[in-house]
């Protein structure tokens, strides 16, 4: 009987293996900002907690600013992933709004990528530097979903339609903006009892159930 030779395990492409450590220098660099700081990033650190050398982290990145873009990318696939996991495009307006918020809340503890993009934004403000760009593109696209979002549930008949979608939008970035700084600043906080008052409030203060 002929005996059957193993399978060989298919080779990767160069594109695969480019993608592979592309994303691994990537979550190579959140780990070490989220443990050591923005200083400590390195493309030699992040080199060698990837595995690979600094001339890979180098050529990849190309830049602080290459940096931080690619970081934000990986963050913003990841947030997205956990938006489409809860449907939020399928959800009515205000139920989109709240879900967007809680997913948000829900991500920040524990999760180093949160901590280093906030930690990278920190320190790109105090610095007045060109890289505050790629942050003020960022959420700007969150707070266009979020006015969007808005819109769909005033048009809906569930959120009142006095709210100027625009300010509402601002004011939810906003409230999650400083409740990220707060856990850079106080790593121990316990988010769950303010995530469930700030879905509590936005529910009374947009909502139109029980209005006249």
């Amino acid at each position: 009987m002929d005996q059957l030779s193993p399978a060989r395990p298919a080779r990767r492409t160069q594109a695969e293996r480019r993608d592979e450590s592309g994303r691994s220098l990537v979550e190579a660099a959140i780990a070490v900002v989220a443990r050591e700081g923005v200083s400590a990033a390195t493309f030699d650190a992040i080199g060698r907690e990837a595995g690979y050398s600094r001339g890979l982290a180098t050529q990849r990145f190309g830049s602080k600013q290459g940096l931080i873009e690619a970081v934000i990318r990986h963050l913003h696939e990841q947030q997205e992933a956990a938006l489409l996991a809860h449907d939020i495009d399928g959800l009515p307006g205000l139920e989109a709004v709240l879900t967007f918020v809680d997913v948000y809340l829900r991500g920040l503890s524990g999760e180093r990528g949160g901590r280093a993009y906030f930690m990278l934004l920190s320190a790109a403000v105090a610095d007045v530097a060109e890289l505050r760009v790629a942050f003020a593109d960022e959420h700007s696209r969150i707070e266009q979903r979020l006015e969007a979002l808005v819109r769909k549930g005033q048009a809906e008949g569930a959120i009142r339609r006095e709210i100027d979608a625009d300010a509402a939008a601002l004011m939810i970035g906003s409230l999650l903006f400083g409740l990220s700084m707060q856990l850079l600043v106080d790593p121990q906080l316990n988010l769950d009892p303010i995530r469930e008052t700030s879905l509590a409030t936005l529910r009374l203060s947009f909502g139109t159930e029980g209005r006249p």
